[in-house]
């Protein structure tokens, strides 16, 4: 790599997404994207946006959020909008870690975290969790920020909130708490965002909504941290047509909720199914099951061998990850061809 590229990119360990496979037969289940189309009301906003493409978006985005405003109960000011919430990620590195400062969370987690981390060359403090994935935390712990996945990924795992509570009033830095899956849950922390000086909660539309390919994300919590975040990011952030595009789709939340409700259905049906195989399924609050092969089949053959049957899953090597796979829970059809495969 060229001398001319800072010493800590050169020796960056790039976060990796999922494989985005050519095949148009494949069954896809390996990067958590929901298995149903969004709002038909989208379809608006692209008949519309031939003349509008040629102005400028709203820098503040302010008609979007005041809409998140309005579902989350708060002031406008108390809402960012950002291209996908990894916007909103490095930005709350660059918004609110000095450069002796340093960067916490879980492992297993969100791998993107310490690429953040690395990128502005700050020191690392993670926490691993418990055997079985539970929550872990020393106590006497410290960091400028802590990017907190609830539900966590890949594990599937949503952390009680007055645990969640008891650790952000204890903390003395900012907690971001991820919340990219928690309309699968059943339960969220958004009141900590809204009673807490030090905690933000973001969201995306990747999952529930169906809109993994538009990159729109969102932070809600105090205005100073809020004010923080406008002050660095990008002139025009959020292009118009994702701004119309999320406006469509959030003013359709009753879409979205079923079909949430249905890949729930599925989820349990099919955590059941793999149980009944002798597969090891963590309880799931996501659109993802985390599980283990029975003994004697290692994560890798049954990735292996899903993938010769054009069956793709997630694979995570590493000692806390590699005995596991992560599926992302499609259609009813295509988890019963999943199971089938599995027998």
């Amino acid at each position: 790599m060229s001398a001319h590229v800072r010493k800590a990119v050169r020796e960056l360990a790039a976060y990796t997404p999922g494989e985005q496979p050519r095949e148009r037969d494949i069954i896809k289940l390996n990067t958590n994207e929901n298995a149903y189309p969004p709002s038909p009301k989208i379809a608006e906003v692209f008949r519309r946006a031939p003349d509008r493409l040629r102005l400028y978006p709203d820098p503040v985005c302010l008609e979007l959020r005041q809409v998140i405003a309005n579902i989350h109960q708060c002031g406008v000011e108390q809402v960012f909008a950002g291209n996908g919430s990894d916007e909103v990620l490095s930005l709350c590195v660059r918004a609110f870690v000095e450069r002796n400062g340093s960067v916490g969370y879980h492992e297993p987690s969100y791998s993107l975290y310490p690429v953040l981390a690395a990128i502005h060359e700050l020191d690392t403090r993670p926490v691993p969790l418990k055997d079985d994935f539970s929550w872990n935390m020393p106590e006497g712990y410290s960091a400028s920020l802590f990017f907190l996945a609830n539900p966590n990924a890949p594990t599937s795992v949503l952390y009680p909130k007055d645990t969640v509570r008891s650790f952000c009033a204890g903390f003395a830095g900012v907690v971001l708490i991820d919340e990219a899956y928690v309309d699968f849950a059943r339960d969220h922390c958004m009141d900590l965002a809204l009673s807490m000086k030090n905690v933000l909660v973001a969201r995306t539309l990747s999952k529930s909504y169906s809109l993994a390919g538009l990159r729109l994300g969102y932070v809600v919590g105090p205005e100073p941290l809020v004010a923080a975040m406008y002050k660095i990011k990008d002139s025009y952030n959020v292009s118009r047509l994702s701004q119309e595009i999320a406006l469509a789709a959030l003013l359709d939340r009753g879409h979205m909720e079923r079909n949430v409700e249905r890949i729930r259905d599925t989820r349990d049906r099919t955590a059941k199914d793999l149980r009944a195989l002798g597969f090891e399924v963590l309880p799931s609050e996501t659109n993802f099951l985390w599980v283990k092969p029975p003994a004697g089949r290692s994560a890798q053959q049954v990735f292996d061998d899903l993938r010769k049957r054009k069956i793709l899953v997630r694979h995570f090597p590493g000692p806390r990850t590699g005995a596991y796979l992560r599926i992302t829970v499609a259609t009813d059809g295509e988890m019963r061809a999943l199971v089938d495969a599995l027998r």
